[in-house]
C-alpha cells in the first residue's frame, strides 16, 4: 500500500499486482511441470510411471461405471443427491469456511487492533499462511501415501480449534498480542489443511464421474454458505479480542473433527459389508483345505473401496 502512494498506479490497484504476479510466474512453470500422463511425470521413475498407468486403467476398466463413449447417468446423479456422505463432507466444508473466510479477511485488522501499525500487521500476517502452506503440502502427501483422510482431518481441525481457542482465553484475561499472535498458527494451518483434505476426500469416495461431479456440486453449495456466516463473526465492536467470533470458529472446527470421525466410521461399516462375501468365500476355501497361509480377500464384488 505504501508502495502506491509513491506511484501513479492507485494502492488498491497495487496491491492486487503484487499479490496476483508471483501466480501468474507459477503458472507459467506448472503449464510445462505438470504432466498430462503418467509417462510424461518427469520426477517419477519407470518404475513409478508404469505403477500410475496401471492404477488409472484399473480405476478406469473396474472402479468406475463410466467410460468416454458412455451417456450422462442422470440414475448416478439421483444417487449422490440422496447419498448422506456428500451432505456430511458438505457440512465439515461449511464449517471450515466460516473459519476459512474470516481469519484470512480480518487477520490484518485483528493484529493491527493488537497494537501494531497498518504497515507491520500487513508483514505479521503474512509468516502464518506461509506455515499453514508448508503444513497443507506435508499434510497433502502423508495423506496420500496412507490413504487416509478422516483422521488426518479431526486432527487438522482440533489443532484450528485449539488456535481459535488460544486466541479466545487470551482475549478473555487480556493477555499479552503475542500469545494471540501465536494462536493464528494453528489455526491457519488447521483449516486451511482440512478445507484441502475434505475436497479430495468428497471426490475419493464416488464411484464415477456423474457422482463426483454431483458431491463436488453439494460440497460448493453448502459449503458456501460458510462465508455468510465467518464474515460477520468481527465486527469493529468485538475488537481488538473479537472474542465471540474466535469462540464461534473453535466450536466449528471441533464440529468438523467430530463428524470426519463419524464419516470415517461409516466408511469403515460400508468397506466391511462389501468385504463380508469375499471373507466367508475364503473361509470356506480354508475349511475345505483349498487354501492354506494367509487370508485373502478373493472374489470381491466390486473392487471399490472408500478411502477413511
Amino acid at each position: 500500500m505504501k508502495l502506491g502512494e509513491q506511484s501513479s498506479i492507485a494502492a488498491w490497484r497495487m496491491l492486487f499486482i503484487v499479490e496476483g504476479f508471483p501466480s501468474v510466474i507459477i503458472s507459467v512453470y506448472a503449464f510445462y511441470y505438470i504432466p498430462n500422463t503418467p509417462w510424461t511425470a518427469r520426477y517419477l521413475t519407470k518404475r513409478e510411471r508404469r505403477v500410475a498407468e496401471l492404477r488409472l486403467c484399473q480405476r478406469q476398466n473396474k472402479g468406475q461405471h463410466e467410460t468416454s463413449g458412455k451417456k450422462f447417468e442422470w440414475d448416478e446423479i439421483w444417487e449422490a443427491l440422496k447419498d448422506p456422505k456428500c451432505y456430511l463432507t458438505a457440512t465439515m466444508f461449511c464449517c471450515c469456511n466460516v473459519a476459512f473466510s474470516s481469519l484470512p479477511v480480518f487477520l490484518p485488522t485483528i493484529i493491527e487492533d493488537m497494537g501494531y501499525s497498518a504497515l507491520r500487521s500487513q508483514a505479521l500476517s503474512a509468516p502464518p499462511y506461509l506455515v499453514a502452506f508448508i503444513v497443507v503440502l506435508v499434510t497433502a502427501y502423508y495423506s496420500d501415501k496412507n490413504q487416509n483422510r478422516g483422521l488426518f482431518i479431526c486432527f487438522h481441525a482440533l489443532l484450528a480449534a485449539g488456535g481459535y481457542a488460544m486466541m479466545t482465553i487470551t482475549g478473555i484475561f487480556k493477555a499479552s498480542a503475542v500469545w494471540r499472535y501465536w494462536g493464528i498458527y494453528p489455526a491457519a494451518s488447521g483449516f486451511f489443511s482440512a478445507v484441502t483434505l475434505l475436497i479430495a476426500w468428497t471426490i475419493n469416495n464416488q464411484d464415477s464421474d456423474a457422482k463426483k461431479g454431483t458431491g463436488v456440486a453439494i460440497l460448493n453449495i453448502i459449503g458456501q454458505l460458510g462465508p455468510f456466516i465467518g464474515t460477520g463473526l468481527y465486527p469493529e465492536t468485538d475488537g481488538p479480542f473479537y472474542i465471540r467470533g474466535m469462540a464461534a470458529c473453535t466450536i466449528f472446527m471441533l464440529v468438523v473433527a467430530g463428524l470426519s470421525l463419524l464419516l470415517r466410521t461409516i466408511l469403515r461399516k460400508k468397506n466391511m459389508v462389501m468385504d463380508a462375501p469375499a471373507i466367508a468365500i475364503e473361509e470356506e476355501r480354508e475349511e475345505d483345505g483349498l487354501v492354506a497361509g494367509d487370508r485373502k480377500l478373493v472374489n470381491r464384488p466390486s473392487p471399490f473401496r472408500y478411502i477413511l
